[in-house]
């Protein structure tokens, strides 16, 4: 099974999911926010130059993701 990173800010309730391997520096070329109302609360994807996924940030973590994600990511604060 592949490994993913998950960090997770409590103060900020928001937490970020990378789809890039381990090592890898891939950037964010362009972010596109989920509609609010649809999901309520705040998703956003990033995508990389080549187009492909890196990473998902989620606002309002606690009430999108499930705890025991939360519990074993990375806590940033």
């Amino acid at each position: 099974m592949a490994e993913v990173r998950v960090t997770y800010d409590r103060a900020a309730d928001a937490a970020y999911i990378y789809f890039v391997a381990p090592g890898d520096s891939a950037k964010s070329a362009y972010m596109y926010p989920c509609d609010p109302v649809a999901v309520d609360g705040m998703i956003n994807l990033d995508f990389g130059e080549s187009g492909q996924l890196v990473g998902v940030e989620v606002l309002a973590a606690s009430s999108k993701l499930p705890r025991y994600l939360l519990d074993s990511a990375e806590q940033l604060s």
